[in-house]
């Protein structure tokens, strides 16, 4: 795909999946991003939680607690913890970043890897359910994931090209779904924050997507039969604290780590806590009882930093790789 800073989107897939495995640099709790730090009003007396955040830092952190770990909790990782952890994830991300897309010429120059130097907040990200592992997958779950890998595994970047159908949102550039547009990769990672009277916009460096979130209760969510890639949105204030709840989601995407698709019964809701002058807390919890047995939260910061800004993500102008990928599987065939 030609785009500014950016790679076919199923190779940022694939890294992502590998990297997810422990990173981080000060322990914290469930909870912890409940501060008592008042942040700056707008001037029609919101929160002013508006700038551009990144989570790079996060990138090399695993969502679940990793089974060498089990007993132990997040808190109970000391700052040289971290700190080790840290030193052996960007060592192992600075070997795989030249074979990115299965070559070893690499996929761009290597200032564009966020990810090599992150240090992490947390060992692992996840905080409820308490030992830090995903709930199990539901039986009507279970049965849709096998039917999905025997018809086609192009969700992951390999499979049937039939047509541009059979390739994932993220190949097609429509999107990486949520909560995954939000979650770190190689790099990318930057977002923005933009608040009016009554709405918050999120906006996305990939895929330059942007979600616009009417504030209090009206009005209310729109029509069950009406169903969105990233869901409809609806926010309101606790305190500080930015509340975004999210449904309507349609059954094509999937939540950002292993590729398990949602259902249309998918909630999430999302925290936002100033926890400092340039730090938010992003805590989600995600709710899909076709899908997991019980709801999960996990929590990550977001550093605000304006040296971290969006760049172009010129994906849709110039989407050569889908073309590629299907003027490769006519080849294929007709090798055969």
């Amino acid at each position: 795909m030609a785009r500014s800073r950016a790679w076919s989107g199923t190779f940022i897939v694939a890294l992502l999946l590998v990297l997810l495995l422990p990173l981080s640099g000060a322990a914290q709790s469930r909870g912890a991003g409940r501060t008592t730090y008042s942040p700056p009003h707008t001037p029609w007396g919101d929160p002013d939680l508006q700038g551009i955040y990144t989570n790079k830092d996060e990138a090399n952190t695993p969502i679940e607690r990793p089974d060498q770990y089990q007993g132990k909790r997040a808190e109970d990782f000391t700052a040289a913890d971290l700190a080790n952890l840290a030193k052996q994830r960007q060592a192992q991300a600075a070997k795989i970043a030249g074979g990115i897309g299965g070559a070893e010429t690499g996929a761009g120059p290597p200032h564009w890897y966020e990810h090599l130097n992150g240090n992490g907040s947390r060992p692992w990200l996840i905080v409820d359910p308490p030992d830090g592992k995903l709930p199990a997958l539901t039986p009507q779950a279970q049965k849709r994931e096998q039917a999905a890998a025997a018809l086609n595994n192009a969700r992951n970047g390999d499979g049937r090209a039939d047509s541009w159908l059979d390739r994932s949102m993220y190949d097609r550039c429509i999107t990486r779904g949520l909560p995954g547009s939000m979650m770190p990769a190689i790099y990318g990672n930057s977002y923005e924050i933009v608040q009016s009277p009554g709405y918050a916009v999120i906006r996305y460096e990939m895929i330059h997507e942007a979600r616009v979130v009417p504030l209090g209760t009206s009005p209310s969510h729109v029509g069950s039969a009406i169903r969105e890639y990233v869901g409809d949105a609806r926010g309101r204030w606790d305190g500080n604290t930015l509340v975004v709840e999210t449904t309507n989601f349609t059954n094509r995407t999937h939540w950002g780590y292993n590729n398990r698709y949602n259902s249309e019964k998918l909630t999430l809701v999302e925290r936002f806590t100033p926890t400092g002058p340039k730090t938010l807390q992003w805590e989600v919890t995600v709710n899909d009882p076709e899908v997991w047995t019980r709801p999960f939260t996990f929590t990550m910061p977001l550093t605000r930093d304006d040296s971290q800004p969006i760049f172009e993500y010129a994906c849709h102008e110039g989407n050569r790789g889908l073309e590629h990928i299907l003027q490769a599987a006519r080849a294929e065939e007709r090798g055969k």
